[in-house]
């Protein structure tokens, strides 16, 4: 169904596009009276046709078109076809050149374009899958660890020491289920295979989801949250917005160390919603912001704690899911110290009912 409407959208252009140029040129040859700036005209339609659509069929067939209509209508004798004439065989010619130069230049650099873009998901593949090779093999050494230790030694080992092992290993469960949550989520976004189905949400709705959600991760974590007092309904997938909030709120719980504050603004600005998570921490490092939300710094360096060197990935999964909703995200470190998550979505147009 795409294809046909690519191959419709191409035709029309074409068609519109020859129609404007010949009538532009019926005008040029009344005003001043000259034939000569009539092949230029129709030499342009032609590169801006081939420049636009798609493949070499549009291009070939406006060339065609123009060479029949400068013949038919702009050269002597007129409104009959005549091509015994060189200077029409050559303006055919020129024209036939002209649409095979463009149409392979455009179509090569679409070509190269495609090439980059496979290239750059590829990449983002590539360094998501270094990146947590480590971080799902720790956890997971642990859990083995742990399980051993109360298989070999559960006779041996006293009530606290067996639910601390248990304790571990539930934590460390827990973590690598959302790993894989958001490598899903991740991969499947930048693959395409995942349609975005937006629905208006209410705002202090998507809040209380991502609180009570919070809260049982995270029982004794107090959050602020300033929202407008007035009724906001933003369209979005509410499920994936919610992972974005959550995924932000989480780093800044496990990684802004000496946080007294967390806050969860959200405020409007000429028709979009602007989510901000901030906190009172140590803030990022300048090496690190950069690059913050494509886990390339994971390669720099592999804390001994998994969960710091996971960071990136559920950045990843939100500046991944934001840019699917046509939205942008942020980070900056704030001048009084700590962090400012920042991510914008679209709001729905007022409409009287």
């Amino acid at each position: 169904m795409n294809q046909f409407h690519k191959i419709i959208k191409n035709t029309i252009f074409t068609v519109s596009v020859l129609i404007a140029f010949f009538c532009l040129s019926l005008w040029v040859e009344t005003v001043f009276q000259t034939y000569s700036l009539i092949p230029a005209i129709f030499a342009l339609a032609v590169f801006l046709i081939s420049l636009i659509t798609d493949g070499y069929v549009y291009g070939i067939f406006s060339s065609l078109l123009s060479v029949l209509a400068l013949n038919f209508a702009f050269t002597f004798p007129y409104f009959k076809f005549n091509f015994s004439i060189p200077e029409n065989m050559v303006s055919a010619i020129i024209m036939l050149i002209i649409t095979i130069i463009s149409s392979t230049l455009t179509t090569k650099i679409r070509q190269t374009e495609k090439m980059q873009a496979e290239t750059a998901k590829e990449k983002m593949r590539a360094n998501l899958l270094r990146a947590v090779s480590h971080d799902l093999r720790s956890p997971l050494t642990t859990i083995y660890g742990s399980s051993s230790v109360i298989l070999a030694q559960y006779d041996d080992l006293s009530k606290e020491q067996l639910l601390q092992l248990v304790k571990g290993m539930k934590e460390d469960s827990q973590w690598l289920i959302g790993m894989v949550e958001n490598l899903l989520s991740v991969t499947k976004i930048d693959s395409g295979s995942v349609k975005l189905i937006k629905t208006s949400t209410v705002l202090e709705e998507l809040i209380d989801a991502v609180l009570v959600r919070l809260k049982k991760r995270y029982p004794q974590q107090q959050i602020k949250v300033e929202i407008p007092d007035d009724f906001i309904s933003i369209p979005m997938d509410a499920v994936l917005i919610e992972q974005v909030i959550v995924n932000i709120l989480e780093n800044a719980v496990q990684h802004a160390e000496g946080m007294t504050e967390l806050i969860l603004r959200v405020r409007e600005k000429n028709g979009i919603a602007v989510f901000e998570i901030l906190d009172d921490g140590c803030g990022i490092s300048k090496d690190r912001i950069q690059d913050i939300f494509t886990g390339y710094f994971e390669k720099k360096e592999a804390p001994a704690d998994s969960q710091k060197s996971s960071m990136g990935i559920g950045l990843s999964v939100c500046a991944s899911i934001i840019k699917a909703h046509d939205g942008k995200i942020s980070a900056e470190n704030r001048p009084s110290g700590g962090c400012c998550f920042r991510f914008e979505l679209k709001m729905e147009e007022e409409s009287d009912e």
